[in-house]
């Protein structure tokens, strides 16, 4: 796979990939951020850094939010940039979705992907594990393999032998694409769950005597599973979850923030808000940096004169300040320009992709959700209801923050609310 040149597009051909809804912008090899990453404005991701940067006991836990498209993986990926947050830690990003089956995760699952991408990470890049640490962890890997073995009376779908290092990825890999092998080895885990925490502190600890920098891993795609699922490793595990001797940012399901059991996670806990487009209770006033954020946005990926200065107004009021819903417009209306044979994009195509987007909603939303959606029109406030978690999901209502949350409707959603 060739890596992706980040270069301002000058034809629609380069316009549609650069507005890839899942483009990851990882930094560049010198540390630089990436060329199309753009700041919002009072950035949480600036209080996150902060708190990383800030002197700890024990190396700190985080938990990570927001609404699905506000950008979560573009600012984990940003982190990687940053210089001092790179001399005190040993920065580890992977999606959880390369460890295991996010449909049905476990925390077991959890803590077995960071002792094996902390030992695997350390061992791509050069780091080499101490002769007497290798002997202690092949000396748990026999007894979990043996342990699976007798504990199921040698009906175990699971295979033995290989190296370490083969260990690490045939288990994730199990975990990930077999059921079977996953119930197995959660059961031994299980019965020992100390014995895994070691081996990701006596990994974590000798990266840092090594390297004096501490492992700090950014696990993606947490927030993926549902919310029993999230409540069951976050709130009923919460202390496990605490106990890794290394630093974790953890990606959090939006759905706890909305939820009682949010307690067990609130003093670490950092939500990513969507970009503000206008004020509360005042729809028709721009908010001037959050329209230029987006444009910026817009800019950098593709040049001024691929698209007239109104129907980027238009798309970013569309967009609702969330990055993805944005990307979202304008390939769209770049499909659309192009099936009209033009080289620019009018208000006309970003119309035609916001009533896609509508569509989309007519199909899904029952006349409660349209009637709930209206109050939420006429009064912007966030207040508790059963509607409210799954409309915030699915981006029908958007949450802003001030000094106080509010929310809004989709604004692809005001025609066909008015409607009722």
């Amino acid at each position: 796979m060739t890596t992706y040149e980040y270069i301002k597009a000058k034809d629609f051909d380069r316009a549609w990939l650069n507005f890839e809804l899942d483009l990851p912008l990882a930094p560049g090899k010198n540390g630089q951020p990436n060329p199309f990453y753009i700041s919002r404005p009072g950035n949480p991701i600036n209080e996150l850094v902060d708190a990383i940067m800030a002197p700890f006991f024990r190396p700190p836990k985080f938990f990570f939010s927001g609404h699905r498209g506000c950008g979560k993986t573009t600012e984990l990926l940003h982190i990687l940039s940053h210089p001092e947050i790179n001399k005190k830690f040993w920065p580890i990003n992977f999606s959880i979705r390369e460890e295991t089956d996010i449909v049905d995760l476990d925390f077991h699952d959890v803590l077995l992907a960071i002792g094996s991408q902390m030992y695997r990470n350390y061992r791509k890049n050069g780091g080499e594990i101490p002769e007497q640490l290798l002997k202690q962890l092949n000396g748990w890997k026999g007894r979990v393999e043996q342990e699976v073995k007798t504990v199921l009376s040698g009906n175990s779908s699971y295979e033995f032998g290989g190296s370490l290092d083969a260990f690490f990825v045939n288990a994730g890999m199990k975990m990930k694409l077999e059921p079977k092998t996953r119930i197995e080895l959660r059961q031994v885990f299980e019965k020992d769950i100390t014995g895994l925490i070691d081996v990701i502190n006596m990994i974590s600890a000798a990266i840092y005597s090594k390297e004096k920098r501490i492992p700090l891993l950014l696990i993606d795609d947490m927030d993926k599973p549902d919310l029993n699922k999230a409540t069951a490793i976050f709130h009923d595990r919460r202390e496990i979850m605490m106990q890794p001797n290394c630093a974790i940012i953890y990606t959090v399901s939006s759905a706890l923030f909305y939820s009682k059991e949010f307690d067990a996670i609130r003093d670490q806990a950092i939500f990513l808000p969507n970009v503000n487009l206008h004020p509360f209770k005042e729809p028709e006033r721009h908010i001037i940096e959050g329209y230029d954020t987006l444009r910026r946005f817009a800019h950098v990926r593709m040049d001024q004169s691929l698209i007239d200065g109104q129907a980027l107004e238009d798309a970013i009021t569309y967009s609702g300040g969330v990055f993805r819903e944005m990307a979202r417009i304008m390939r769209s209306a770049i499909g659309c320009a192009r099936r009209r044979k033009s080289a620019r994009i009018i208000g006309d195509d970003i119309e035609w992709a916001a009533t896609e987007i509508r569509n989309e909603y007519r199909r899904i939303l029952d006349k409660n959700d349209l009637l709930y959606l209206k109050k939420i029109y006429e009064h912007n406030r966030l207040e508790y209801n059963d509607r409210l978690r799954p409309l915030l999901q699915l981006l029908a209502i958007l949450e802003y923050r001030d000094s106080e949350n509010w929310c809004d409707v989709h604004p692809v959603l005001k025609r066909l609310v008015n409607e009722e």
